[in-house]
């Protein structure tokens, strides 16, 4: 090693010897990179669905997201802990039931062969439809818009339902719970699929209740108000921002009440020092004023409130929505990545000697491998426009070069593994070779830059950085008929190396990277 001063700039040359032992140290350390812990608590929250509907694009780039987040705080020794919250209650959760009940003729999902959420979202489209069609009879009958939206009987029926619903009338509690048990066996499927699990499941039907004390709390100690009306209100004015309502005038909570209550019982159940909230951008404001909210409560907790922002995801086409029943649905998203990755992977013809159970999940990997590793690797803050064909370019930046990668190594190193006896000289790098020794070297860095700035993009990038350093390695440098045996050893150990990290990274984004391809 040696070093010299040009310009001010202190310059650093490191011996090949440094290098080389860095490879032998670790090639065979699938773990290399993790840390052990550090017991740290930390809470993710995210996937915050709707009880009313299936889980869509948005959902899974907040999905991916807050999974990730959380295995990259894993793998960094934090003890973490992945949490939602369900909004199982409320207006939108009705309007499907009042549906259900008008048109469905006493069908559940098992008897028209349907997953349970799609087929509760079907009623939440059959809702507005019916609604949109009574509006506009009252219109043609002579009263105003405003009256007519006021006052369609199914909106009438719905609110009513959501009284009795809160008074707990046990027809109403059944329907709700028998439809909500459809949903959740329907988002238990979807979660299977690509693999999520959450430590513990909230539901807003038994938190909304909780943030009513900190409501009176905040009374008593003058940070909240009372408005002439009844409403408790919080003016941050000071901080930049407005007054903001805390409680209706009829006493009912609003969306900010319930999440003063969720992070009180998040912390009663595991006493974190950060909590992390995987939320889209539309809720910046609203993030800002809990985390304050807190801090004047002095809860213990409120400094490590973080809101992992996130932009929306559209599709070549635009927005999506869900009210006319146009929704990019992820269910149907992801069977046509397979059968993308199905069309791309056949055109290829590199799949002659797979059963075909085999191409079956080998399709299965690259279509949702595509997926996961197109929503993650940009950095969340931005929008993104989600492309399903450029996804699977098996030579572009993409999850399926990298996992194309990988396969490759693998069936190099098929062929012959290191001897790990083999005593390797610590002179006479190549350029190629040091080249990608340096990268590897980075990984637990990029891991630490990851987990410190909860962006999996980083990730992402470094995976398709090795992918590609390690293909121009092999281009231009043969391991099987390397120059010499110290050579081959050593090129068969930086072999091993990459596919190590390349899965190790590639699966705390989620994504499976087959033994060949």
């Amino acid at each position: 090693t040696g070093y010299n001063l040009i310009k001010g700039f202190l310059n650093f040359s490191i011996a090949d010897n440094f290098w080389i032992q860095t490879v032998v140290d670790n090639y065979a350390d699938t773990s290399f990179g993790t840390q052990s812990s550090n017991n740290k608590k930390v809470v993710v929250e995210y996937s915050s669905p709707n009880t009313n509907k299936p889980l869509h694009l948005g959902h899974l780039r907040n999905i991916f997201l807050g999974w990730s987040v959380a295995e990259i705080l894993k793998a960094t020794g934090h003890d973490t802990v992945k949490t939602s919250i369900v909004n199982d209650r409320g207006i939108h959760i009705c309007k499907s039931m009042i549906a259900w009940q008008l048109f469905a003729e006493g069908k559940t999902p098992a008897d028209v062969n349907m997953k349970g959420d799609h087929f509760v979202g079907e009623y939440y489209v059959k809702f507005n439809d019916e609604y949109q069609r009574q509006v506009a009879t009252l219109i043609a009958e002579g009263k105003s818009k405003e009256d007519a939206e006021k006052n369609a009987p199914i909106l009438l029926a719905t609110q009513q339902m959501l009284v009795d619903w809160e008074k707990g009338q046990p027809e109403v509690m059944d329907l709700w719970k028998k439809m909500n048990s459809w949903v959740y066996a329907g988002f238990e499927a979807t979660y299977n699929r690509i693999g999520n699990d959450f430590n513990k499941i909230y539901y807003e039907s038994n938190t909304y209740l909780l943030g009513k004390k900190f409501v009176d709390e905040g009374l008593q100690k003058e940070i909240l108000f009372k408005k002439e009306d009844g409403s408790v209100w919080i003016d941050l004015t000071n901080e930049g921002l407005d007054e903001k309502l805390v409680l209706r005038k009829d006493g009912t909570s609003v969306y900010i009440t319930q999440d003063l209550g969720l992070a009180q019982q998040k912390y009663e159940n595991y006493q974190y020092e950060d909590s992390i909230y995987v939320i889209g951008d539309e809720q910046n404001y609203h993030m800002k004023v809990l985390k304050i909210i807190m801090q004047k409560l002095q809860a213990p907790y409120a400094d490590g409130i973080h809101h992992l922002s996130y932009g929306m995801v559209e599709l070549p086409s635009g927005r999506m929505k869900s009210r006319e029943g146009k929704v990019v649905d992820a269910d149907d998203l992801m069977d046509e990545m397979v059968k993308i990755a199905a069309e791309h992977t056949e055109a290829s013809g590199k799949v002659k000697d797979f059963t075909d159970e085999e191409l079956k999940e080998l399709y299965e990997i690259i279509g949702l491998g595509a997926l996961k590793f197109f929503l993650l690797r940009v950095d969340p803050k931005k929008k993104m426009v989600f492309n399903p064909e450029e996804s699977i370019d098996f030579h572009g930046f993409t999850g399926p070069f990298i996992q194309y990668t990988h396969a490759r190594i693998k069936s190099i190193l098929r062929k012959q593994m290191p001897d790990s006896s083999y005593t390797l000289p610590l002179i006479g790098l190549l350029p190629e070779e040091k080249e990608l020794i340096i990268l590897l070297e980075q990984y637990p860095v990029i891991l630490n830059q990851a987990a410190e700035e909860y962006n999996p993009g980083a990730l992402a990038i470094y995976a398709f950085t090795v992918a590609k350093t390690f293909n121009s390695f092999y281009t231009n440098l043969s391991v099987m008929n390397a120059e010499s045996e110290d050579k081959k050893q050593m090129r068969l150990r930086l072999c091993m190396m990459t596919s190590n990290i390349i899965a190790s990274s590639m699966k705390l984004l989620g994504i499976r990277v087959p033994e060949r391809m």
